[in-house]
């Protein structure tokens, strides 16, 4: 059993350990992050699905108007895209059609979500999942979530988030305080679900959310996850183009359930040389020129890395 940036990652296999890579929401200092898990009522897998998704974040996450950012500290989608003064929230409203490319990477996937604004401009979000049942997104200009999903039987799960800052020291007790609101403590299950509706409000939904369920995203998620079913009958389902990142997440996780069964080492159980080298990965939402897409993301990367303090 190991610490890392508050959380407890035990191993439960057989010999040494694997090595834990570099990623950024490891190797940051202690004042630099802030953990926090929350409950889910459903499998594991569709709950980490669904940041497989980034096209549902314009619907799942569509807020009627627009918070100012500044005010809006520990919350995802509440802050203003990187090298703009536009607020995610109306980013995600205005342009629901997004294009989205995956690849395969070292550690999992990298997905591009891109939403043309302009013939000058593009509004570029990167996401990563760290393979076998992690994400990390980017929450605003300065700060990533990685979270992983873990099952704690076939039917529930919890999330673990580490929030990472690249810039000013993480407020601790106003981002714990505002999670504890619908995630409470002890056992940090949701005051919101099944039992009560998730909290749906009709009039809310007609005037200020397209849920109308309040602006907590994790409890517009838990809702789309859980409303599935404890396991989602995937027999049914008919994938689309916005699902491609779903698509290779399966592909790779049904070539490394094989690997393993034939005993080869599947994705991510690496050696200390390998997991030195896995860092990052980037996570990146802003806006830049419609032409130069590739090199915007990549240059903001290491921009933010070259004005953090333990990132550089």
């Amino acid at each position: 059993m190991i610490e890392k940036s508050g959380i407890l990652f035990a191993y439960p296999g057989s010999g040494e350990p694997p090595a834990f890579a570099h990623f950024d929401c490891f190797v940051a200092p202690d004042t630099h992050t802030f953990a926090f898990k929350g409950y889910w009522d459903c499998n594991w897998l569709q709950a980490l699905e669904v940041g497989i998704d980034p096209a549902h974040a314009s619907y799942l996450h569509r807020f009627f108007e627009d918070e100012d950012p500044a005010a809006a500290y520990g919350r995802q989608f509440r802050s203003a895209s990187a090298d703009s003064q536009i607020p995610m929230t109306k980013v995600l409203r205005e342009y629901a059609r997004p294009e989205i490319r995956v690849e395969r990477t070292d550690y999992g996937m990298r997905l591009f979500t891109l939403r043309r604004l302009s013939d000058a401009q593009t509004h570029v979000r990167v996401t990563n999942i760290l393979f076998p049942q992690a994400f990390v997104i980017p929450m605003s200009p300065e700060m990533t979530i990685s979270q992983w999903h873990v099952p704690v039987d076939d039917t529930g799960c919890y999330w673990y988030s580490i929030f990472t800052s690249f810039g000013a020291p993480v407020d601790k007790e106003t981002m714990r305080n505002l999670r504890l609101k619908t995630y409470p403590a002890p056992d940090y299950k949701p005051v919101f679900g099944r039992h009560n509706s998730w909290g749906f409000s009709a009039d809310e939904q007609s005037s200020h959310t397209f849920t109308g369920m309040g602006f907590d995203i994790n409890i517009h998620d838990q809702w789309a996850c859980e409303s599935q079913g404890p396991i989602h009958d995937r027999t049914r389902e008919n994938l689309g183009s916005s699902d491609k990142g779903i698509v290779l997440y399966r592909r790779i996780l049904l070539d490394s359930i094989r690997k393993n069964e034939s005993g080869e080492t599947p994705l991510m159980v690496l050696d200390e040389e390998k997991a030195m080298a896995l860092k990052g990965p980037p996570a990146i939402d802003g806006i830049g020129p419609a032409d130069r897409v590739d090199e915007y993301w990549k240059e903001s990367d290491a921009k933010r890395r070259q004005q953090s303090k333990w990132a550089a």
